[in-house]
């Protein structure tokens, strides 16, 4: 048999060519944007939070519009090397925002019998029913959507499912592996490259007597049992017809490196006609010469207001100046910015036993996610204005190749999506690194109405952007600056807003 077999069902076009390297991209007028190949970890998962070593690049248009995830599904019998084939496609993609996902991990949740006839080794579990498909489905469609998962984590010792879930969000390309995962016409219109690992029926035996014994505390008489009344007739009557859904077979699984490079390639000319070039688009918005949105919200120019300004923009105003002027003007940001939340009625008595007609703020929680660096010097403003407000952190940091803002960290208050969050930026220009953490705040569920915007400057670029892409956010700062040059800086402006406040220098090369 040859190394691989295919059917590719995608268009041939130009943009559908294989390249002759999976790490070349295409270069642009006056620089190169050649992705370099790193063996370093690109992800690190620690027990508080998750760093990303390599930033996700935008996964949006200028618009805010959301461009699917790439999805590969693997298919394949019992311990045929679906998970070591997933992990090697993984590896040798070499991008970063890649996850994993296995239909391992719904299993259905077993009842009393179940359980007994499991322990007995008379459940059948591979069976298309033995699956929650429902849950899976919606699950693998929200990923692919770019919305944030939570996953179940089975245990296969016990046959449940544990107290705890693995949340997934970010994933530009998801491979999805399982030995029904070809069974479901709904999964299967979810899946974007179909591959069949094909392996023979003694060594998935092998494999599967090793794995089960080693690993899950079987017995081997239990696990025989099993082959023989469940896996083998199973992967005859419901796996192995569904070969013929595959774009790709793969036969060796993991140790085939012939067909797993094809795979790698064939994904990487997909991902390079996904790519986002924003911007310089968002520079010169198609809106820029439209009036102002209704959603933007400018803190009216007092005196008090015109001298705080007066201050900050001097670049002769010394640092602890400029951060006592700037945290003043925070603080007047953020009751600007309250005053728009929802408030009802409440009437209370006086120290002198009058009634008084006020109002309250209605029972919402409020949260602040600040977008780093700059973004954080508001939180303690927000703070003095708002009791127990929840306080989240976006790092979004710009590419010095590319010239595009790349997500690398962030941590948001449990359930954001019961929140009204406040989005933190001290200065916003093109809006690109607003858009950005909008976006992963929507695709957490957060409704676009409960976000509010909040910038002490902003240019006119930034507001048409950000209100064009996302027109329910609403967008609230004390000042509109109309330009932005070609550094992409706020003219008249006021300078690198996180260097002057936390005393640091900003060297370009």
């Amino acid at each position: 048999m040859s190394d691989c077999a295919f059917k590719f069902n995608t268009p041939s076009s130009a943009s559908d060519r294989v390249p002759k390297s999976p790490s070349k991209t295409g270069a642009g007028k006056k620089k190169s944007y050649a992705t370099s190949t790193t063996k370093a970890t690109r992800v690190v998962h620690t027990a508080r939070r998750t760093l990303y070593t390599a930033g996700r690049p935008p996964w949006y248009d200028s618009h805010g519009q959301l461009k699917d995830a790439f999805v590969i599904g693997i298919c394949g019998g019992s311990a045929s090397g679906k998970t070591t084939v997933a992990k090697k496609i993984i590896e040798a993609l070499d991008v970063p925002w890649v996850s994993l996902l296995s239909m391992d991990s719904f299993y259905k949740v077993l009842n009393e019998e179940q359980h007994e006839q499991a322990a007995r080794n008379e459940y059948n579990f591979d069976h298309p029913d033995a699956f929650d498909v429902p849950l899976l489905a919606a699950t693998l469609q929200r990923l692919k959507e770019g919305k944030s998962i939570d996953v179940p984590v089975y245990n296969f010792t016990t046959h449940s499912r544990d107290p705890h879930m693995k949340t997934i969000y970010g994933a530009n390309v998801i491979v999805f592996e399982g030995i029904m995962s070809f069974t479901s016409k709904e999964l299967l219109k979810l899946m974007d490259l179909k591959v069949f690992v094909d392996t023979d029926s003694d060594i998935r035996l092998a494999r599967r007597l090793k794995r089960d014994i080693t690993e899950r505390g079987r017995d081997l008489e239990g696990v025989l049992k099993q082959y023989n009344k469940f896996v083998k007739p199973s992967f005859e009557h419901y796996i192995e017809p569904t070969m013929t859904n595959a774009d790709i077979i793969v036969p060796r699984g993991g140790e085939n490196d012939v067909a797993i490079n094809l795979i790698v390639l064939h994904v990487h000319t997909q991902l390079l006609a996904r790519g986002f070039k924003l911007r310089n688009k968002l520079a010169n918005p198609e809106s820029k010469h439209e009036p102002m949105p209704d959603t933007l919200f400018v803190l009216e120019k007092t005196p008090q207001v015109h001298g705080i300004h007066t201050f900050i923009r001097n670049q002769d105003t010394n640092r602890d100046e400029f951060i006592f002027y700037s945290k003043r003007l925070m603080r007047l940001l953020f009751e600007y910015a309250m005053s728009m939340l929802p408030f009802k009625a409440a009437a209370v008595e006086t120290p002198q036993g009058y009634e008084y007609s006020g109002k309250r703020l209605t029972d919402i929680k409020i949260a602040g996610v600040s977008i780093l660096r700059a973004g954080e010097t508001m939180e303690q403003a927000l703070r003095e204005v708002c009791k127990d407000v929840s306080i989240g952190k976006i790092l979004i940091q710009t590419n010095l190749d590319t010239g595009e803002p790349e997500l690398h960290y962030l941590r948001l208050p449990k359930d954001i999506r019961d929140y009204r969050v406040f989005l933190m930026d001290a200065t916003v220009a093109t809006g690109a690194a607003a858009m950005m953490a909008i976006r992963v705040l929507l695709d957490h569920d957060v409704p676009e109405e409960n976000i509010t915007l909040c910038s002490l400057l902003m240019a006119e670029s930034g507001v048409h952007s950000v209100a064009y892409a996302f027109p329910a956010v609403k967008i609230v700062t004390t000042a509109v600056d109309k330009e932005v040059n070609d550094d992409f800086h706020i003219l008249p402006g006021i300078g690198n807003f996180g260097d002057r406040f936390f005393g640091t220098d900003f060297l370009e090369n």
